[in-house]
C-alpha cells in the first residue's frame, strides 16, 4: 500500500463543466487517482444541492453532514464527487463494534529484526488526519456516546488531535476533509425505523459546518438509475411501474400507514430479482413484501395492484369473515 502523505491537489475544476451544476465554483482537485478514491460511476445522478454542500466541503474546509433516509446514497454521493475530484477517501461505518481503540490507535506486538517489539499503530482518525484524505462517518448517529467525543475536537477547522499515549499533537493535513451520513437528524429513533440510532448531543451537531438532506429522486431520475444498474432489464413500461409502486410506498410512510419503504436499493434488488425468475410477483415478494409486517400487507398489495392492475394473494389477509 503506496503513502499518500505528500499528495498535494494541483488542478482547479469547474463545478459546471464537471457537475453540470449552473455553478461558478472552482474546486481544488488532484491531478491522478491513487488506490484511496473510489472508481467513477458514470451512472450516478448528482442532487444539485447536495453536490454544491459536498463541493463547499472539498473546496472551502468545511465541515458537512448528510441526512436522509436509507438508500438514498448519501455515502456515494460524497464518494462519487471526491472520484471525479480523484481526491483519496477513506469511509468508517460507526457501528456498536467500533472501540475508541480503532479511531485512535493502540499498542501491538510486531516483529522487528526477527524480534518480537511493541510499536503503537495509529487509528483511522490520527492516520486520516496526517494525509489528504476525506474522512467520512457513515451512520453517524448510530455511533456510541463514548466514542462520540473523541471525534469532537477534530470536527473544528484546525481542531488538533492529542495522542494521550504517544504524548503528540497532530495537526490536521491542509488537505484534510470530513464528512458524515446519517438517517436521522440527532432526536434518535423516533419513527421506529431506525433502531440504534443514537440521540446527538447538541454542542457536537453545531461544530458541523453545512447539515443537508438527501430525499428519494424524482420518477424519471431513478428509473434511470435501475436502467444503468440493470442494463438487461428492457421493460420500460414495468420499469416505470415499479418506481411508481415504491413512490406509493414512500408516501405511506410518510402519512404513517406503513413501517417500512422501498428505497431504490430495493427496486434494483426487484428488477435484478426478476431477471432471475421471470415473475413480477415473485421478485417483488422477495425483494420488499416479505420484509413487511403482516398488518400492512394488504396495503402494500393495494399499492400493487393499482400500479400493476394484478391481485396479490396478500390483498384477502386479515379480512373479516364478513368483508370477504
Amino acid at each position: 500500500m503506496s503513502d499518500i502523505l505528500d499528495l498535494e491537489p494541483s488542478l482547479s475544476v469547474s463545478v459546471r463543466d464537471t457537475f453540470n451544476i449552473d455553478s461558478h465554483l472552482k474546486v481544488p482537485a488532484f491531478s491522478e487517482p491513487c488506490e484511496f478514491v473510489p472508481a467513477v460511476d458514470e451512472a450516478y445522478q448528482f442532487n444539485a444541492d447536495v453536490t454544491l454542500a459536498i463541493i463547499a466541503g472539498f473546496a472551502f474546509n468545511r465541515r458537512v453532514m448528510i441526512q436522509g433516509l436509507h438508500g438514498t446514497g448519501k455515502s456515494t454521493h460524497i464518494e462519487q464527487v471526491a472520484a471525479r475530484l480523484n481526491w483519496p477517501c477513506v469511509r468508517l461505518n460507526l457501528d456498536g463494534q467500533i472501540s475508541r481503540l480503532d479511531l485512535v490507535g493502540k499498542d501491538a506486538i510486531v516483529i522487528r529484526d526477527n524480534q518480537q517489539v511493541t510499536e503503537f499503530q495509529e487509528g483511522i482518525i490520527p492516520w486520516s488526519l496526517r494525509r489528504p484524505v476525506a474522512l467520512i462517518f457513515d451512520e453517524y448517529d448510530a455511533g456510541r456516546p463514548d466514542i462520540m467525543f473523541v471525534i469532537q475536537r477534530i470536527l473544528e477547522r484546525d481542531g488538533k488531535f492529542t495522542l494521550l499515549d504517544q504524548n503528540q499533537v497532530i495537526s490536521p493535513n491542509p488537505n484534510f476533509r470530513m464528512f458524515a451520513t446519517s438517517n436521522t437528524i440527532g432526536q434518535g429513533n423516533l419513527n421506529g425505523l431506525y433502531h440504534g440510532a443514537q440521540m446527538l448531543n447538541h454542542a457536537q451537531l453545531d461544530r458541523w459546518d453545512i447539515v443537508t438532506s438527501l430525499n428519494y429522486l424524482p420518477h424519471d431520475d431513478e428509473v434511470n438509475i435501475i436502467k444503468a444498474r440493470v442494463p438487461e432489464f428492457t421493460d420500460e413500461k414495468l420499469l416505470n411501474a415499479m418506481v411508481s409502486m415504491a413512490q406509493l410506498t414512500r408516501n405511506g410512510f410518510a402519512v404513517g400507514d406503513l413501517s417500512t419503504l422501498m428505497s431504490p436499493r430495493t427496486v434494483i434488488s426487484w428488477a435484478e430479482n426478476f431477471q432471475i425468475f421471470k415473475d413480477i410477483q415473485t421478485a417483488f415478494r422477495f425483494a420488499f413484501l416479505n420484509k413487511c409486517s403482516d398488518d400492512e400487507k394488504p396495503l402494500v398489495a393495494e399499492y400493487f395492484q393499482r400500479c400493476f392492475d394484478e391481485e396479490l394473494e396478500e390483498s384477502y389477509m386479515h379480512l373479516s369473515p364478513t368483508s370477504k
